[in-house]
């Protein structure tokens, strides 16, 4: 793993971008998210994921506010970060800190040992979704090959 700092374009694969997803709950859109991980990398143990996901979430939830979540968790036996991007068909309920429903999600997951890169992540990723022009364009995204563009042309 090399040390340059990580940014958004090079954790998010578009195959793991994904555009009007549709999904009841909170569970179902991590369920989802941990699908489509597996799906991706098949090392990794689709239970695993979302047991993490979930744990993080037990200690507060990710939705951040304004309809945005970033849920991450570390994982053992991961190599690199991967990031996956949802815009959601509807809003979904998601105990964010505002009570706001949440229809554009962000995960993280990260090596179990990368704990700068996680936190230096994580800061790039609120920042990003704190400018709420960048936030509608990516929610008026109609297919995933224009959100992964907006979100990583805006990585840089």
């Amino acid at each position: 793993m090399s040390d340059t700092s990580l940014t958004i374009d090079n954790i998010l694969a578009p195959e793991l971008t994904l555009c009007k997803v549709p999904a009841s709950s909170k569970k179902r859109v991590l369920e989802f998210i941990a699908e489509q991980i597996r799906q991706h990398n098949d090392s990794l143990g689709e239970g695993q994921i979302f047991n993490n996901l979930i744990a993080r979430e037990r200690l507060g939830s990710t939705g951040i506010g304004q309809g945005i979540a970033i849920p991450h968790c570390r994982l053992e036996g991961l190599e690199h970060v991967i990031g996956v991007l949802i815009t959601l068909e509807e809003a979904v309920e998601f105990d964010a800190i505002d009570n706001q429903p949440v229809d554009l999600v962000f995960a993280l997951v990260v090596p179990k040992e990368a704990t700068s890169e996680h936190l230096e992540l994580l800061s790039q990723l609120a920042e990003k979704f704190n400018e709420r022009t960048f936030c509608d364009r990516l929610r008026q995204c109609e297919d995933a090959g224009t959100l992964y563009q907006r979100m990583t042309a805006a990585s840089g």
